[in-house]
Parts: C-alpha cells; sequence; structure tokens
C-alpha cells in the first residue's frame, strides 16, 4: 500500500493512495494513523485536489554515511568498517514541492538521493536481524541535503546535515516492497520539465543492508514508531543553488521533488 499525509478542505489526514498514472491517483482517508489496522472514512480526493505532506512524524531522522563504495571515493574516503550513523533534527524535515531553503552561512549545498526506512508500530531496541526485519513498516524517498563546506570544515556534521529544510521526504510511504535491488536516482536543473540526471544507483551496491543497518543502530538508540533511517547515497552529489528543482525517484515509491531557495 501507499500511505500519504496530506492537507485537504476538512484538515490533516492520513490516506492510502490509490490508482496509477494512466487512470489518475486518488487519496482515500482513513481514520488513523497508518501503523493502526486500517479504515477507510469514505471520503476521497483526486490527487491534484490536495496537497501532500511529509508522510509521517518522526522523532529523529538517522543517517547512514559513505554506505555506497562510489560515494565514499568520490568524496577521497574510504569505505567504514561499520556503518558511520549520524542524526538529523525532525525540524530538518519537509514534504513534497516544499523549498530547500539555503543559508547565506554556507556557500555550497548539495543533494543526496537516499532510500528512506520507515520504522514501523514495534519500533527497535537491540534487534537481531530478524527483528530488523520485522521492525520496517515500509519504504519512502529521502533527500539528505549537506552543506558541503560546513561538513568539511566543522570536526562532526550536525550542522553541515541538520538545518531546517535539509530533509525532503515523501511523496508517500510505500509498504511490502522489495528494496534488495532497485533503482536510486536523483535529477537536477534550472527547467523542471528538463532536469539532468545527477546520480543513479542500486540499493544491491549498498555496503551494508538495511536490516544491517537497523540492527546496528538500535543498540546505539531505540527506534521508535515513525523514525527514518537514510541508507546512504550513490556516487554523482552534485552541488544545488536557488532556482534549481530537485527531484529524487525511487524505483516502486514514486518521485519526490522539491525548488531551491535562498533563505537570506
Amino acid at each position: 500500500m501507499r500511505f500519504a499525509r496530506f492537507v485537504h478542505p476538512g484538515g490533516v489526514s492520513f490516506g492510502v493512495v490509490e490508482g496509477d498514472s494512466s487512470s489518475g491517483l486518488t487519496v482515500a482517508e482513513i481514520d488513523s494513523i497508518p501503523f493502526n489496522e486500517v479504515r477507510f472514512t469514505g471520503q476521497r480526493w483526486a490527487l491534484a485536489d490536495i496537497r501532500l505532506l511529509a508522510p509521517i512524524f518522526s522523532s529523529k531522522v538517522i543517517g547512514i554515511g559513505r554506505n555506497y563504495a562510489d560515494h565514499a571515493a568520490e568524496m577521497g574516503n574510504e569505505v567504514p568498517k561499520e556503518p558511520l550513523i549520524f542524526i538529523k533534527p525532525s525540524t530538518s524535515v519537509i514534504g513534497p514541492n516544499d523549498a530547500i531553503r539555503i543559508p547565506s552561512v554556507t556557500a555550497h549545498v548539495e543533494e543526496e538521493a537516499e532510500l528512506a526506512v520507515v520504522i514501523g508500530a514495534s519500533g527497535a531496541r537491540r534487534v537481531d536481524r530478524a527483528g530488523a526485519e520485522k521492525a520496517i513498516f515500509g519504504y519512502t524517498c529521502g533527500n539528505d541535503v549537506t552543506a558541503r563546506d560546513l561538513q568539511r570544515k566543522d570536526p562532526q556534521w550536525t550542522r553541515a546535515k541538520g538545518f531546517d529544510s535539509f530533509c525532503p521526504i515523501g511523496p508517500w510511504i510505500v509498504t511490502g516492497l522489495d528494496v534488495s535491488d532497485i533503482e536510486v536516482r536523483c535529477e537536477v536543473g534550472r527547467d523542471p520539465e528538463n532536469l539532468e540526471v545527477r546520480q543513479i544507483g542500486r540499493t544491491k551496491d549498498m555496503v551494508f543492508d538495511i536490516p544491517s543497518l537497523i540492527s546496528y543502530v538500535s543498540h546505539v538508540m531505540t527506534l521508535l514508531p515513525g523514525d527514518i533511517i537514510l541508507t546512504g547515497t550513490p556516487a554523482g552529489v552534485s552541488r544545488i543553488t536557488p532556482g534549481d528543482t530537485v527531484s529524487v525517484s525511487i524505483q516502486g515509491i514514486g518521485e519526490l521533488r522539491n525548488p531551491v531557495v535562498s533563505l537570506d
């Protein structure tokens, strides 16, 4: 299923996205959060008539650094011997079509297209691989926006990756998806109708697979329902500037688009 969070004339709801591009997408409202038993309210809207938000509330977003060997190489780094983790604050999260806002304190910001894992109702604390797989609710698209100059300057990455709007997530959460070998793609450009491909990778090339990541992180911190793990980015990261549009597409999930603007 595809679960979305959205604004409609009556307020904000969760819903199930139905249909395809040929028949037109609709969103059927559900009466609770996606982790509970799905019960439809009977309300339904065309996707064009509502505004999508980030698809879930998260207490935290955990990033994984250098989880694709080709990206580690392009950054001049070795592949880590164990997962390299960091946290992006919940205030960095934005949804589809929300603006990535670049502050004047940085002169070089880059996109990082990533498969994002959403933790389910059971959460995860000190789980093994089997427990990690059970903790997965679904998957969505993520963009680990990074102020690369500040990342190189600071001894840790919190500032470089933690600015408000530096974590676009969406457009929805897909459950039951086999993500062992799917394409992760990023396109950037000034013309939204003619974007340039910057990144293409496949999840099979991750250094550490998803159950390993969840298990590792859960031995450091408790993962709560709705928490997100960004699983790393393939090679090809590049500078984004105000006026650009960034598109992250993941096979089997969909497309996450965000414009880039100047904050100051």
